[in-house]
């Protein structure tokens, strides 16, 4: 049986969008590398080499353990 019909006059992707939005979500879409491109993984590897011991990397680290374990308040 099929469902009646909407009188919202919006569409099921409106009104996904449209729920999210409410729920306090916001839509992001980015760009990002591909990791199969010719070159990309001889530049992660140059990238990687110029943040090697930099204060910016342990910055970056702490952060990241931090957020992977928000319950342990050991740091």
């Amino acid at each position: 049986m099929p469902r009646p019909a909407r009188t919202d006059g919006l569409g099921k992707f409106q009104r996904y969008r449209a729920a999210r939005r409410a729920s306090g979500m916001k839509l992001l879409r980015v760009w990002v590398p591909d990791p199969q491109a010719p070159g990309f993984r001889e530049e992660a590897h140059r990238q990687a080499l110029l943040l090697r011991n930099a204060p910016e990397e342990r910055d970056a680290l702490e952060f990241i353990e931090a957020a992977a374990d928000p319950d342990d308040d050991a740091a």
